[in-house]
């Protein structure tokens, strides 16, 4: 698969695997940023990208920053007709300011094929082995 990618700032850097194998493709910041501690920012990754039709991109925690630091990423759905901007939605959910310089990562881009469902109203639904037990329903 090809995907056209535009820098839109000439610092921009473009998406790249780390290693063969990766599922994702590093974003990186395109500006210096500090997340205080419960800071929700979106970060500008500086370029656009288009996605093919049947495909979305998904941004996901990197896990080093999640795990070390404590970098949530938030709401990362990439639609193939979205022509805008990469920013990447973040919290800090740790009890220290987290610093990133240009150029930082800041998060992976995966993308995936998707399915189209459609949706057929009924006035009930099969019962399953688990049926309605919610939150908890498997033990500890």
């Amino acid at each position: 698969m090809r995907i056209k990618i535009m820098k839109l700032h000439p610092d921009a850097i473009i998406p790249k695997y780390a290693h063969p194998g990766d599922a994702g493709m590093d974003l990186y910041s395109i500006e210096p940023v500090v997340l205080a501690p419960g800071e929700r920012k979106s970060i500008p990754t500086g370029i656009a990208m288009e996605i093919p039709d049947g495909y979305v991109g998904l941004i996901w925690d990197k896990s080093g920053l999640s795990h070390r630091f404590g970098l949530k990423t938030l709401g990362g759905v990439i639609d193939s007709i979205f022509r805008g901007e990469l920013q990447v939605g973040v919290i800090n959910l740790s009890k220290e300011p987290i610093k990133f310089d240009k150029g930082h990562k800041i998060a992976q881009l995966l993308i995936q094929k998707i399915e189209i469902a459609e949706l057929d109203e009924t006035d009930e639904i099969s019962d399953s082995s688990r049926g309605d037990k919610g939150f908890g329903s498997t033990g500890k």
